[in-house]
């Protein structure tokens, strides 16, 4: 590289159009990611694990599970099979989603009760898959929807677009604090962003239950979920801010879209996603939300506890950095105070 080219390289390096050409390269990237990402986790769904719970006298559990083998055969997936005796004692362990259907056998008739409320998809695939397994074994089948989505609801997406509502509108927030508020103390900051994250929650509940009425919502859990899950993106860029600068929004981004939201479960039901976007979206912040929300408007009065562990540790751990290494952010006192 001669004088002249390096001076050139200086120069472009000093002027806007540097960071400018960095940032189209990125976006160009993103753009890539963002459809590769959405695509592999919800394109082609196929079954890994899905527990399914039989039914039936000692005597005919023999053509439940050989019912059941020849559906996780057709679906090329384990079908994980627990015998219970009785419905009850199955149709508890739909309510604990423990299992995503009960396989009910009485002689020649297997009644297959798909839970809708489980898993959408899931349910769509064992329906349809059924009835060939049925004529294969020799049986007469009925399909019933046990737990059905509300009627508002039909494909079982309404929660995971309410929960991506609350994840970008969370971060973004925190993105317009940054920027046109920058100057509010650490504290004033976290109090700002627990206030847009309570009011836009309820603002959610209110539009796509009392207004739509897409979703019979549990008002106040549902509240304190969407809320929480707003605090908890809001306060993961402000961590990243603090520590990244200007570039905050790259690992945001990944981890809370191009990550999170694939993996959540919430168009894709968990058994059909690719297994390691499976395991890892149940610790992330999108894959927690829908979680606990999905408990709460179909399966009440079962709620778990690690849902809302997941999204306290994230929305924690992130004020606890930005609190710690506040001098660091773009915006602060300290950091306006310092020699460019």
């Amino acid at each position: 590289m001669d004088e002249r080219t390096g001076h050139g390289w200086a120069a472009f390096r000093e002027s806007p159009f540097f960071p400018a050409t960095v940032i189209v390269l990125i976006l160009a990237a993103a753009a890539g990611l963002f459809a590769g990402s959405y695509t592999y986790a919800m394109a082609d769904p196929t079954p890994h694990r899905v527990p399914i719970a039989v039914v039936g006298v000692s005597h005919e559990t023999v053509r439940g599970k050989a019912f059941a083998t020849g559906l996780g055969e057709l679906l090329n997936a384990s079908l994980a099979l627990s015998f219970e005796s009785s419905f009850e004692q199955a149709r508890q362990e739909v309510e604990e989603q423990r299992v995503f259907g009960v396989i009910e056998v009485r002689g020649d008739d297997v009644t297959l009760n798909v839970s809708g409320a489980s898993g959408a998809s899931v349910a769509q695939l064992l329906s349809e898959a059924a009835p060939q397994v049925a004529r294969r074994v020799g049986v007469r089948l009925t399909v019933r929807d046990m737990k059905p989505l509300q009627k508002g609801d039909p494909r079982g997406l309404a929660l995971f677009y309410i929960t991506l509502a609350a994840v970008i509108i969370g971060f973004v927030g925190a993105v317009q604090l940054s920027v046109n508020a920058g100057v509010l103390a650490a504290w004033q900051r976290i109090l700002f962003t627990a206030a847009y994250s309570a009011l836009g929650a309820l603002s959610i509940a209110a539009v796509v239950d009392w207004l739509l009425g897409a979703l019979d919502l549990p008002l106040l859990e549902s509240w304190f979920i969407l809320a929480l899950t707003m605090f908890a993106s809001g306060m993961v860029f402000t961590m990243f801010n603090t520590l990244l600068g200007r570039w905050a929004m790259l690992p945001t981004w990944g981890l809370m879209v191009l990550l999170g939201n694939p993996s959540s479960g919430g168009a894709v039901s968990w058994p059909l996603l690719p297994s390691p976007l499976g395991t890892i979206g149940r610790w992330l912040p999108p894959g927690a939300s829908i979680n606990a929300q999905h408990t709460a408007v179909y399966f009440g009065g079962h709620q778990r506890l690690m849902p809302f562990l997941v999204l306290g540790a994230w929305a924690l751990v992130s004020c606890a950095v930005f609190l710690i290494w506040r001098d660091r952010h773009p915006r602060s006192p300290a950091a306006e105070a310092a020699p460019t």
